[in-house]
């Protein structure tokens, strides 16, 4: 059962915890001429292992067709991402900037590619918690990104936000069907 509580930064509130992690976490060196944003979605499972595969994306983006990482999966690692038709794209090349398996966390930045999406970076983070008795998860995501000439800063949030809203949603739909098939057991509450 997938939750519908994506949150975006621009007018609407986040709990404490959440707020907490995102001033701690989602630090974003916005230029004039830039938007930002973060989503936050809870999933009823675990998905670290999901995330942190930057070599394999296609995985839960269900606008990957392809990945194609250049060397070993490490802070510096390059990958050429296929976007699949129905997308104002065709490739994608990306940059792992950090990834913490200790914190969970991820940051990415695109460096080329077919698309309007020019200096864009994210942080992904990856919080355990308990949904209804099981392990779950919040997820955080933020971004920066240019806005492209012709759009307002506006139109390019909202497109960029849609196309995390999606992922997350995929995301938690992999994520919670894994579970499902490996029985994950309740946590005892103390």
């Amino acid at each position: 059962m997938v939750t519908n509580d994506y949150i975006a930064m621009n007018g609407n509130a986040f709990s404490k915890i959440e707020e907490k992690f995102i001033q701690k976490l989602h630090k974003h060196d916005v230029k004039e001429n830039q938007c930002s944003s973060s989503l936050v979605k809870h999933v009823k499972a675990p998905v670290w292992s999901l995330v942190r595969r930057f070599d394999q994306p296609q995985k839960y983006k269900p606008f990957v067709s392809k990945c194609v990482l250049q060397g070993d999966l490490q802070i510096g690692s390059v990958r050429e991402v296929n976007v699949k038709s129905g997308l104002p794209a065709t490739t994608s090349k990306e940059r792992l900037e950090y990834l913490d398996d200790d914190e969970h966390i991820l940051s990415m930045k695109i460096v080329g590619g077919d698309h309007r999406l020019k200096n864009y970076s994210s942080i992904v983070t990856v919080h355990p918690e308990v949904i209804d008795g099981r392990p779950g998860t919040l997820v955080i995501e933020s971004f920066v990104v240019d806005v492209p000439e012709g759009n307002t800063k506006d139109e390019t949030c909202y497109f960029v936000e849609a196309l995390i809203k999606c992922k997350l949603k995929s995301l938690a739909d992999v994520s919670e069907l894994l579970a499902v098939q490996d029985q994950t057991e309740p946590i005892e509450r103390m």
